[in-house]
């Protein structure tokens, strides 16, 4: 998934089964076992012996459980934006624009995988540290670190969003009601200081990497719900199920409403029943970052090269491609029968639009009900990596402190659910993460990496593969800087629409 839950369980799996440790011509510092889990070293080094480059560890991963680790990696909540992003975008555009990332998410990982060939390094950050030092290293990290609290920001925003629509259907609450226990933004406190942070204090993830395929399973679930639910919905809609005081919420999409019987009837235009093939407004600046969102994995590949049984590049780069082409396939269904269902009135959240529909649905109260586990377990493990990152740029050689440790769990929990309350919906957060972070981990980083990192006497500067890397990175820092001035635009203009915060 978006989620980087994989990198730490392969650390942990991989600190049990080894006594090496990576080899780098320039060397990180080493740990000791009582010092911060956190600052563990990936394969601990013992004195005495020689150290091991990644590529003579003897992986024990099969091919395709790599593939679905992967996968695990690329699935995240971005699938549920995806939908929008065709509505702002027509079919035909949207899956050109899909195919591209795909295929460019494809080629950085290619960069990646040679880059580390050489080397031996098996970490994004210490890519970095390789090709341009302590710089390189703490941009690597802090691209990281905050593509990981968007990660987080999007799980806690699901949760802000449907646990609310989860407790009205359990209570059987037709009207909207001003208890406590409906608003989101207790609802999502309340839910990081009693599941969340205890999780999140604890000095090792064990058991909840399973949480992390669980998450997979919720979201093959979700893309079966939406394709059973589009030969469910009829077009023109029409929702004689709900009663009058519905009408609020249906406000919020076209149409014109009659009233039979005390329900409420939406007479929709048939025209609005009609797909588009091509599409731009101001909304449109969203979608590839929401794409690149939805795409990063990133930082994840090299600990799963690392843990491949019997290592290649030719493999590890036919686990990628196996991977992204799946995660392609129910990114394009999801999206596609998303719209085709609710077409122009889809909202940046696309599970919260079928409240409209039918808010007591058993299927949908399903599909909430396992997403809505599967982010809150999933929270802790991308939190975890976070801290780390911290520990490691900013207290590198202090020992293992508890209250640290909690102080650190507290501060991200608190600045993330500031951002979750305050935020106007969850395509803010797609947007800017996607804009910023998502651009350097797909695009900018691999290229400028690999151009550094590969020797000169075996590819010049001005050979095709770093001519054709150094596009690949402008090309990401056009897309970035494009990117940003269509949101930044978007909300100085107020046009922005507020999908998923009713």
């Amino acid at each position: 998934m978006d989620s980087p839950a994989q990198t730490e369980m392969v650390n942990m799996r991989l600190t049990e089964k080894t006594n090496g440790t990576l080899g780098t011509e320039t060397p990180e510092p080493s740990y000791t076992g009582a010092e911060s889990p956190e600052l563990e070293e990936f394969l601990p080094h013992v004195a005495g012996k020689e150290k091991q480059r990644f590529t003579d560890f003897e992986g024990k991963t099969t091919f395709g459980m790599s593939v679905f680790n992967l996968s695990n990696a690329i699935m995240g909540s971005g699938i549920l934006g995806l939908a929008y992003a065709m509505a702002n975008t027509g079919i035909l555009l949207f899956l050109f624009l899909l195919t591209a990332v795909a295929l460019l998410s494809t080629y950085s990982i290619h960069l990646l995988l040679k880059s580390s060939g050489i080397v031996g390094i098996r970490a994004y950050e210490q890519l970095g540290h390789k090709a341009f030092g302590t710089p390189g290293k703490m941009a690597a990290a802090i691209a990281i670190t905050l593509q990981n609290i968007g990660a987080m920001s999007s799980y806690l925003y699901i949760i802000k969003s449907e646990l609310p629509l989860v407790i009205q259907t359990f209570l059987n609450l037709p009207e909207k009601t001003t208890d406590w226990y409906m608003n989101g933004n207790y609802l999502v406190v309340m839910v990081s200081v009693l599941v969340i942070l205890p999780l999140a204090l604890m000095k090792q993830l064990g058991y909840l990497g399973y949480a992390s395929g669980f998450s997979l399973s919720c979201m093959v679930f979700f893309l079966c719900s939406v394709i059973y639910k589009k030969f469910q919905i009829p077009c023109p809609m029409s929702w004689d199920s709900l009663n009058h005081t519905a009408a609020g919420n249906m406000s919020l999409l076209s149409g014109n409403y009659a009233y039979q019987n005390g329900h409420a009837t939406v007479e929709s235009d048939s025209s609005e029943c009609t797909p588009k093939l091509f599409a731009l407004n101001s909304q449109t600046a969203y979608t590839i970052p929401i794409m690149a969102f939805a795409f990063v994995c990133h930082p994840e590949v090299l600990p799963i090269y690392t843990e491949l049984k019997d290592p290649s590049k030719k493999k590890m780069q036919q686990v990628s491609n196996i991977s992204i082409s799946v995660m392609y396939i129910m990114y394009f269904l999801a999206a596609l029968f998303g719209y085709l269902t609710f077409y122009d009135h889809v909202e940046s959240e696309l599970l919260h639009t079928y409240s409209y529909v039918d808010p007591f649905d058993i299927l949908i109260l399903c599909v909430r009900v396992a997403v809505l586990t599967a982010v809150t377990l999933t929270v802790p493990i991308v939190l975890f990596p976070v801290r780390r990152a911290i520990q490691h740029m900013l207290f590198q050689n202090k020992e293992f402190s508890w209250i640290r440790h909690i102080i650190i769990a507290m501060t991200l929990l608190t600045m993330i659910n500031l951002l979750v309350i305050f935020a106007p919906n969850i395509l803010g957060i797609f947007g800017i993460i996607g804009a910023t972070s998502a651009p350097c981990l797909i695009f900018i980083f691999p290229a400028i990496f690999y151009i550094r990192i590969m020797p000169k006497d075996k590819e010049p500067m001005k050979s095709p593969p770093k001519i054709l890397a150094a596009c690949f990175a402008g090309l990401g820092v056009l897309f970035m800087i494009m990117s940003l001035s269509f949101i930044i635009v978007d909300w100085t203009s107020g046009s922005s629409k507020s999908g998923g915060s009713h």
